[in-house]
């Protein structure tokens, strides 16, 4: 399934980054075929998060897929390869989040953290919550210079697709919400409406693939 929406996931995983290719030119681009008339680093980007979900995939495929450090940071150096500061290794150094208030925890904490979360979230049974969990996890504490969401939400799938789902995905016309959500929870740090906003809409999602039985969360 993943597979088969690859350029759907690609294009609305772009989207949310403010690339501005769209879904023909990204389904070119897939195909091998340059687009003209874009920066050289939007086509760049979406091939990166090409490259990173077929590594999900494969890890998947392989029953390799583990939430680690390790796997983290591989993620974040596909993703964010060139963008970043660093890539494929926790940051160093502060960074902050536009639009809220929220003091990320500083540097020298993140490999503490990483293991303490890895250690709970390990405990959750439903892995369609523990896997949005880790996106919000990721997002809050910022392990990297850049890329953060859309690493974790690599991390999020990869959960998904283990437990035999089809992977999570914000499309382009949810943006506004999605932020608006991602907002409130820096601020708050409360989850629950973030896991009820993500939770209702992939349940309305996936039951276009026929899932029409799902645990409730």
């Amino acid at each position: 399934m993943a597979e088969r929406g690859r350029v759907d996931f690609v294009y609305n995983t772009a989207a949310l980054e403010g690339n501005p290719l769209t879904f023909p030119e990204i389904q070119t681009l897939l195909d091998g075929i340059t687009v003209g008339g874009h920066r050289l680093s939007d086509a760049e980007q979406v091939l990166r998060l090409n490259h990173a979900l077929s590594f999900v995939v494969g890890l998947v495929k392989d029953n390799a897929f583990e939430l680690t450090a390790d796997t983290a940071k591989s993620i974040q150096g596909i993703v964010a390869k060139d963008e970043a500061l660093e890539w494929g290794v926790f940051r160093n150094g502060p960074v902050f989040i536009q639009g809220t208030e929220y003091q990320v925890p500083p540097a020298e904490q993140l490999d503490a953290l990483f293991e303490k979360g890895r250690q709970a979230l390990a405990m959750i049974p439903d892995a369609i919550h523990r896997a949005f969990l880790v996106f919000l996890w990721g997002s809050l504490i910022q392990f990297f210079y850049d890329g953060n969401k859309r690493t974790s939400r690599f991390l999020c799938n990869g959960i998904l697709m283990g437990a035999g789902y089809p992977p999570m995905m914000i499309t382009a016309k949810e943006l506004l919400a999605y932020n608006q959500v991602m907002t409130r929870f820096y601020e708050t740090q409360d989850a629950t409406e973030a896991l009820v906003w993500f939770y209702g809409r992939y349940v309305e999602r996936i039951r276009h693939f026929g899932f029409v039985s799902l645990p409730r969360t």
